[in-house]
């Protein structure tokens, strides 16, 4: 479980790692019309995280909540993704990461095992829900490789 934590822990130095150096216009490139930039993705990945973050305390604090999914592509085709300040997003997913940490580290074994039910997709207990949010940013990281890996073939 240690290691969970302390990769959870570590998702924004990952993420702001994976675009150092970067160029507005490398960061703002689109591989294909229907694909997201890297800009995109960082919103998304912080969009995702506010959500997830409330999603992870009711399983704490509440007996099997209900969990809402959300439409991601909706979210990036209407919520103005480009004109959104990405340092501001940053800093917010920071924030939610650290403001998990001290509940992580406090929780018993029993926690981890603390249930919540999305009505599309079943029960998840908390440590399953915590394993996707480490998840969820490995999987932006390679698609930002793959955006960067494009930018250099175009």
């Amino acid at each position: 479980m240690e290691a969970l934590i302390e990769e959870y822990g570590r998702g924004y130095n990952m993420l702001r790692e994976a675009i150092e150096g970067l160029s507005e216009e490398e960061v703002r490139f689109k591989p294909a019309p229907d694909k997201w930039s890297i800009h995109q993705i960082l919103i998304h990945v912080t969009d995702s995280e506010i959500l997830s973050t409330h999603r992870l305390k009711k399983v704490l604090a509440e007996e099997e909540p209900l969990l809402i999914s959300f439409d991601q592509r909706a979210w990036v085709d209407n919520l103005a993704y480009d004109l959104l300040d990405r340092d501001q997003y940053l800093q917010l997913f920071q924030m939610l990461r650290c403001s998990m940490q001290t509940i992580l580290e406090t929780l018993t074994c029993d926690q981890f095992e603390r249930v919540g039910v999305y009505a599309d997709a079943g029960r998840f207990s908390f440590k399953e829900l915590l394993e996707y949010r480490v998840k969820h940013v490995r999987d932006h990281l390679a698609q930002i490789e793959r955006v960067r890996a494009a930018y250099k073939q175009a």
